[in-house]
């Protein structure tokens, strides 16, 4: 049972974020999303700075003399989230949450090729590059059905679906270099519950000036509904977000590959129960083609992986 902990809690916060995904893109349709950025990741950050306080100290003060690292995570997320929010304003949450996955590995792919150290990126081979390719392929071809009026939201235009479009885009790349900053902090012993303390601090900063400036505070107008409210910034992003670093821990990278892969094709069928969304095979179609491309991709990566995990782990001739 414990061999299962890590994989189920990475499937809880892949379910989670499609409820996220659904749930917030209605709620974003009577309340201004830098109310919600604001909120949960004030939350978020108030959570993680305690824990870390709390069960890691040490972690805290790794990163003196990581200023610049800290500054770039900042940076790469706030613009992240910000752009990841405002698409579900303009799109189909299917559409933005695989538009934002699949550019994660189609980053780290065009990182590697220009040699930029960041990403580490392994040499794939040629399979791999196959269904790399598939993904750009699903990618693109999702740009195509939106742009052609053959998406799921009703009543949307060509000019607010473009900048959905462009606006999922830069939220998937951005929140992989996010990432992958965080990996060289952790990599130089900052825990991971001291990153994600500090990791929201300018997003906090610009969602909190963005609120002040569009006056939304009233958005909320009854306490009833902050509760609400709160309690969905509290199920549905807060929380996710320690459990998956708690499952990523216990989960071999392939597996939880796979098992966030399927995502898309949650956020999909949850969205069917939303007034606002029409069925759409097309989506469907370019979903689950990026869905299968992806699983075939880390499947490959992890077969070629396995022979030399085995001769490291053979004992000396």
């Amino acid at each position: 049972m414990a061999a299962l902990a890590g994989p189920l809690l990475v499937l809880v916060f892949t379910l989670s974020q499609s409820l996220r995904d659904v749930y917030f893109a209605g709620v974003f349709q009577r309340v201004d999303h830098f109310v919600v950025i604001l909120l949960a990741f004030l939350l978020s950050t108030a959570m993680f700075a305690t824990v870390a306080l709390i069960r890691r100290r040490a972690g805290l003060r790794a990163l003196r003399g990581h200023a610049a690292t800290i500054l770039a995570v900042n940076a790469a997320t706030a613009l992240a989230w910000s752009c990841y929010f405002l698409a579900l304003t303009r799109l189909d949450p299917s559409v933005v949450n695989t538009i934002h996955s699949g550019m994660g590995p189609l980053t780290i792919v065009a990182m590697g090729y220009f040699g930029i150290s960041l990403a580490q990126a392994p040499q794939a081979c040629r399979v791999e590059r196959t269904f790399y390719a598939a993904i750009a392929l699903s990618l693109a071809a999702l740009w195509w059905v939106v742009l052609s009026g053959h998406a799921g939201l009703r009543e949307a235009r060509g000019v607010d679906l473009l900048a959905g479009l462009a606006l999922a885009s830069i939220s998937g790349a951005s929140i992989t270099v996010s990432l992958l900053f965080c990996k060289r902090l952790q990599d130089r012993g900052v825990g991971a519950d001291a990153v994600t303390a500090v990791r929201y601090i300018a997003l906090i900063l610009f969602a909190g000036a963005a609120v002040t400036w569009n006056r939304s505070f009233g958005d909320i107008a009854t306490p009833a509904q902050f509760a609400t409210l709160s309690f969905a910034v509290i199920a549905l992003i807060v929380l996710p977000l320690y459990w998956f670093q708690v499952g990523i821990g216990r989960t071999s990278p392939l597996t939880a590959n796979i098992i966030r892969a399927l995502g898309p094709v949650f956020v999909f069928a949850l969205e069917q129960f939303d007034a606002r969304m029409r069925y759409s095979t097309p989506v469907l179609v370019c979903i689950l083609i990026y869905s299968v491309a992806v699983v075939a991709s880390n499947i490959a990566r992890g077969w070629r992986d396995e022979p030399r995990a085995q001769h490291r782990a053979s004992p000396a001739q």
